[in-house]
């Protein structure tokens, strides 16, 4: 199954890209161009950094996924793990069912340091030999990431909380707003610099940062703004809050944030939602939504999912049976089967999974979650899917969906750009490029304007 909008045929190739002895591990000439992939051959991804992605309010943290070298756990090189009764793990039946989708770039991020190559990946260190089809489920995520920051916001050099409260006091006192020097400051700002700008506003003035910035501002670009100001577990509680507030429920809001952060990121955000709005967000949750659909979200807010990196390629194989026999392989659907396999299981064996059901289903897990489920409780599910797949090609298709056609979901613009970008915004604007053949600057630049549309940029970056 294709996913709407994506992706586009003729991929632009990157300049420099595969580096010379870094080429991708897909098979040469297994997906045809510029059709589907661009051809490639080589080695594995590079290992991850050490410390996993920067632990700025989003996912993964430390601990978090991947782990350094790859998936612990996975065969070598020439060690592909056999199931009872067939072959090894990892070579799948031919048929129809999957949509072709770009690779993440082998190449560093945001002046990271430069990457070492290591085994890793599939079982094997390849791809499987055929897919169904001839073509990945997803953009699927390197075995390893490359390492150094991903975010196109680092904490600035020579930071002065004292100076920064007083610029933007002097852009806010007398007749008019300077707009421009706000943004040059809370746009090169990391968040935990912000928030000793606004102690130190406070403490220098006697007055709230945030309530003289609301006096000034107004619109999106309030809206950008304050966003930047929040701590990251308060303004997911704070997003959570709106998107169950009012008429009607945003139901993507729940899925966008509750399907992707990490265990420990669940949990200070149930936290804070608790202690600032005096309610349960599980009692919320249960409010407003119904079915197999309320039962993942309270299975999300629990933060219990499997974080190790290990793979367990019996159990995959298992859990791809059980998925199989509860859906496709019977007359109606077992949900409470999915929801326990997808909402426990580590993103890593996820993975393994995925691919196990593949050589079981003749098609992806992903066209079957859309084969057997709809709305909500699809979307639910395919999150999860293709989180465990590529979180940057995940956030760069919302991104997409936020801006195409008529009119801007501003929200989900700001929410994305700003919970990103101090965790994946660089590798989300390289794979944003890869799927749709523009550049997010160029997307949002066409839908908005204003300070609204210079805070983006100077966030996003060209």
């Amino acid at each position: 199954m294709s996913y709407p909008g994506y992706p586009p045929t003729g991929y632009p190739t990157f300049p420099g890209y595969p580096p010379a002895g870094q080429e991708s591990f897909l098979p040469p000439g297994q997906y045809p161009y510029p059709s589907g992939f661009p051809p490639m051959g080589g080695s594995p991804y590079p290992p991850a950094p050490s410390a996993g992605y920067p632990g700025a309010g989003g996912y993964p943290v430390p601990g978090g996924y991947p782990a350094p070298g790859g998936y612990p756990g996975a065969p070598q090189p020439g060690g592909a793990t056999s199931y009872p009764g067939g072959q090894g793990f990892g070579a799948l039946p031919a048929g129809a069912g999957f949509s072709g989708y770009p690779q993440l770039p082998s190449q560093s991020y945001a002046g990271g340091p430069p990457q070492v190559s290591l085994p890793g990946g599939f079982p094997g260190g390849q791809m499987p030999s055929q897919y169904p089809g001839g073509r990945a489920p997803f953009p699927s995520q390197p075995a390893a990431m490359t390492q150094g920051t991903q975010g196109t916001i680092r904490p600035a050099a020579n930071f002065d909380p004292m100076r920064d409260a007083e610029i933007l006091r002097k852009a806010m006192k007398g007749f008019g707003t300077d707009e421009q020097a706000i943004v040059d400051v809370v746009a090169n700002r990391s968040n935990d610099q912000r928030q000793k700008i606004k102690a130190a506003f406070k403490t220098m003035y006697g007055k709230d940062l945030i309530q003289d910035l609301k006096s000034e501002l107004s619109g999106n670009v309030e809206e950008l703004i304050i966003a930047l100001f929040m701590p990251p577990t308060y303004y997911d509680a704070w997003s959570l809050r709106n998107a169950l507030q009012g008429i009607g429920t945003q139901e993507r809001v729940l899925i966008e944030i509750l399907c992707t952060r990490t265990n420990q990121e669940i949990r200070e955000i149930v936290k804070c939602y608790k202690s600032e709005y005096g309610r349960e967000l599980e009692k919320g949750i249960k409010s407003d939504t119904s079915g197999c659909f309320e039962c993942l979200l309270i299975s999300m807010c629990q933060g219990n999912r499997d974080e190790s990196q290990s793979i367990n390629y019996q159990m995959a194989q298992e859990d791809a049976q059980r998925l199989y026999q509860a859906g496709e392989g019977r007359l109606g659907t077992n949900e409470s089967c999915f929801n326990a396999i997808l909402a426990t299981r580590s993103f890593p064996q996820l993975r393994a999974t995925m691919e196990a059901y593949s050589r079981i289903a003749n098609r992806d897990l992903i066209s079957s979650v859309s084969r057997e489920f709809s709305g909500y409780a699809e979307s639910g599910w395919k999150a999860i899917l293709k989180c465990a797949l590529n979180p940057p090609a995940f956030f760069a298709e919302r991104l997409y969906n936020s801006m195409k056609g008529a009119g801007t979901d501003d929200s989900t613009l700001i929410r994305i750009v700003v919970t990103r970008s101090e965790i994946d915004l660089v590798q989300i604007k390289q794979m944003f490029t890869q799927m749709y053949q523009k550049t997010l600057a160029t997307m949002i630049a066409s839908d908005t304007s204003g300070d609204y549309r210079k805070l983006l940029l100077a966030i996003v970056g060209q």
